[in-house]
């Protein structure tokens, strides 16, 4: 497949998935009794559908969850000239938030429902600097382990010409939520 026809398919997905959000639920937070009983995978396959609300930074930082499966998320994102630094390339704070959510929401859909994350350790590695010319990345984020306590997780942030512009691991800690009350 050709780049053209790459981000051809990311805009369409993207397009697809937004729109099925933004007629649902919208940006906000789930409350508990739409989160009880769910697994982390429901969760975020109810977000993409537009049943659960998604993250208000998601339009702050102009990138999308587009596609969630057991182990495995995909964030797309659009650079743009609100993310610059003063030398004129997308902020590593932009790149860091756009992985870091790839990977959390990967770790999310591995979590039972009961079960919460939280991350512990970040570590990203800018490989080529990104500027507003570059239309679209995407942030692919995979589970390497999932345990009790603890979960790994690797990501890379790449172009649709398949250009890798960052990657990042992270370590969550697992742990049990306290049981929320619906009333």
């Amino acid at each position: 497949m050709t780049k053209t026809n790459h981000l051809d398919a990311w805009l369409a997905q993207e397009q697809t998935v937004r729109a099925l959000m933004d007629a649902g639920c919208g940006p906000g937070i789930a409350h508990p009794d739409q989160r009880a009983g769910k697994t982390g995978l429901e969760m975020m396959q109810a977000m993409l559908r537009g049943e659960l609300p998604y993250p208000p930074m998601a339009q702050t930082l102009n990138f999308t969850i587009v596609e969630a499966g057991h182990g495995h998320a995909v964030f797309q994102g659009t650079p743009g000239a609100a993310h610059l630094n003063p030398m004129g390339t997308i902020h590593g704070g932009w790149f860091a938030t756009l992985l870091d959510s790839a990977l959390g929401c990967a770790v999310h859909t591995r979590m039972k429902s009961g079960q919460g994350y939280t991350t512990a350790e970040l570590s990203v590695n800018i490989v080529r600097a990104l500027t507003p010319k570059v239309t679209r990345v995407r942030a692919e984020g995979k589970v390497i382990h999932c345990g009790r306590q603890l979960a790994t997780a690797e990501a890379r942030l790449v172009g649709p010409d398949g250009t890798l512009y960052a990657h990042a691991t992270t370590t969550c800690l697992v742990f049990e939520l306290a049981p929320q009350s619906t009333t």
